[in-house]
């Protein structure tokens, strides 16, 4: 494959049991490439080898005064000279594209498997291992899927050449093959302490990263609190194990890398001194001695590709085993398509709570856990976080439904919603039905003011549409944030919209004029909203309060607060005291019948 033919058609089923399980799949998924690489190698380095051949063919013929022997070397080591360029130029071609193509393939399955797991990938991995996964480790993967061909045409290349050596000059051959081995395989005792070495930088390098990303997460709320200085503090220790542990693995790289020039010279040294031995005997003629030193000196070039693959596997095993880890993931249930791509219409139940919100209606859940609150948001949106019945969506299971299919017909939008930088109708540029226009889901999400501010903070912007947004939004408030999301999901206009606490972040006067636009823009269409807003809750079709994972109680928000304790603890933050306290004030009212000043007091407080 070539780079212009990215992205990759299909990348493939990944063997992801394991991180070596894992490259050998990739190096046997592009084995064209590789071949290609090894080809292309393996001209390159004969052509290099074959000179010192030449070389002492070329004095022989000299000492014995041969014109035409000599011309004949001279045209050799011009052909050899050729077929080196051209080796290395296309041998380096294919190298890089091999590199490329093997990132580029790890990186599309890595997309396709976040796409299809969605949100249950971050809670099952940190957000910075996936994109260390994605950027870093990727390269790092490529370059041994790609030196693995390299490698294989230098390890074929010396063989040649020292039977080469044993053909032409027994003597001197003998001991350059006995040499060879000693002198390529010399580091392996070394290279496991060098990847533990390298493991631990890598492992202290990213709770650096960590640190670092949650010191710029958190920088306002540190300087409000005054505790900026005390992450730096941690963050300036974690640099310097950092610096250390790297200190500690490049001594012993550097001490690997001592040993591959250390030997060859001492294997040089004996090849000369045995070497003039035997010319001195008579044994050998100046020509083969001059042959052999020759041989030895070129054969260090393809000896580094044995020191290049050791460290490109120690560097690629942690990062294939990382990569492995994440494609190896699944859902929980998998979407299977065994029904047609039509989106289904109706009530949504979910039979693991007994929660039914009807269709075209806004209905309104409180749960008191925020937790089991966005797990169950979740498990609406066909994303459970465990096993167990799927919801059904007028009465069709969305596990039932191809996994696109699914995602188009019910939208959630969870309580920690991410804004991509970029322009505002970069925000909007999602798939919709059209039917929402982006100025009426803008203003249904009450973001007036937050487009003043986006234009206010950017240079040569008159139309809002074209105002940037930071990363992440870092530069808005957590309720502008949240309100541009809501306006997203709006314009989106999904068949079922699921919203957990849309408006947490947002003063109670915008919230009663969102709940408003809410209703308005959603007319006809299934909501369903997580909150414990009394303000929301009051402008639902219908309250579902969830206790424990069970649906225990459902109607209007003035009914459930006047007959449900746990609803009324949960929406009025009443505590134990006061929770026992209205229990006590019920059963009297059930007896009397009108509510004393108590309890009145308390139905007014909520």
């Amino acid at each position: 494959m070539k780079i212009r033919d990215l992205p990759h058609p299909d990348p493939g089923v990944p063997d992801a049991r394991s991180g070596p399980r894992f490259l050998w799949w990739l190096g046997r998924s592009q084995l064209g490439g590789q071949l290609t690489s090894l080809a292309w190698g393996l001209l390159h380095f004969t052509a290099v080898s074959a000179q010192p051949f030449c070389v002492g063919f070329a004095i022989e013929a000299v000492v014995d005064r041969s014109g035409a022997r000599l011309a004949l070397a001279g045209g050799l080591m011009a052909l050899f000279g050729a077929a080196t360029a051209l080796g290395d130029t296309f041998l380096h071609r294919a190298a890089v594209t091999n590199w490329i193509t093997a990132a580029a393939r790890v990186q599309q399955l890595l997309a396709r498997k976040a796409s299809q797991l969605g949100s249950a990938l971050s809670r099952r991995v940190a957000a910075g291992e996936v994109v260390a996964v994605s950027t870093g480790d990727v390269e790092k993967i490529g370059w041994f899927v790609e030196a693995v061909s390299r490698f294989t045409a230098a390890a074929l290349t010396v063989v040649f050449v020292c039977v080469g050596l044993v053909v032409y000059q027994p003597a001197l051959g003998v001991v350059v093959a006995a040499g060879l081995p000693v002198v390529a395989f010399a580091a392996l005792p070394l290279l496991p302490r060098a990847t533990r070495r390298a493991d631990f930088q890598r492992e202290k390098a990213g709770r650096a990263t960590e640190l670092a990303s949650d010191t710029v997460a958190g920088l306002r709320v540190l300087r409000g609190i005054g505790g900026e200085d005390l992450f730096l503090d941690r963050y300036r220790r974690a640099s310097q194990e950092v610096r250390h542990a790297a200190v500690r693995s490049a001594r012993m790289w550097s001490l690997i890398s001592a040993v591959q020039v250390l030997l060859p010279g001492l294997l040089l040294i004996a090849v000369v001194f045995y070497g003039v031995h035997l010319a001195r005997a008579g044994r050998i003629s100046v020509g083969e001695l001059v042959t052999v030193y020759s041989s030895v000196m070129v054969l260090t070039y393809p000896l580094r590709h044995f020191e290049e693959i050791a460290m490109a596997y120690s560097f690629s095993r942690p990062s294939a085993k990382r990569a492995a880890r994440v494609l190896s993931m699944e859902r929980v249930t998998e979407a299977g398509g065994s029904r047609a791509a039509d989106l289904p219409s109706g009530d949504l139940y979910d039979p693991a709570t007994g929660l039914l919100a009807p269709a075209a209606r806004l209905t309104a859940v409180v749960c008191g856990d925020p937790d089991a609150a966005g797990r169950l948001a979740e498990r609406l949106g066909g994303h459970p976080a465990e096993n167990g019945p799927s919801v059904l969506l007028g009465g069709v299971p969305l596990d039932e439904l191809p996994l696109d299919s699914a995602r188009a017909v019910v939208l959630v939008q969870d309580k920690d919603p991410v804004l991509l930088s970029g322009s505002l109708r970069d925000l909007l540029d999602v798939p919709a039905s059209g039917a929402v226009g982006a100025a009426a889901a803008l203003a249904a999400a009450r973001c007036g003011d937050v487009l003043d501010a986006l234009v206010q903070g950017s240079l040569d912007v008159d139309d809002p549409m074209d105002a940037r947004i930071t990363e992440r939004g870092r530069s808005l408030s957590g309720g502008q944030r949240q309100r541009l999301a809501l306006a997203r999901s709006l314009f989106t206009d999904p068949e079922v919209l699921v919203l957990d606490e849309p408006t947490s972040a947002v003063d109670s006067h915008t919230e009663a004029r969102i709940a408003e636009g809410l209703r308005e823009i959603r007319t006809g269409r299934t909501t369903v909203l997580f909150t414990s807003s009394p303000l929301l809750l009051d402008r639902a079709d219908r309250v579902v309060l969830v206790h424990e994972g069970v649906a225990v109680a459902a109607g209007v928000h003035r009914e459930l607060l006047h007959t449900e304790p746990r609803y009324r603890a949960v929406v009025t933050r009443e505590t134990d005291e006061e929770t026992a306290l209205s229990g006590v004030l019920d059963e009297l009212h059930g007896l009397h019948g009108p509510k004393d000043t108590a309890r009145h007091e308390i139905e007014e407080s909520a």
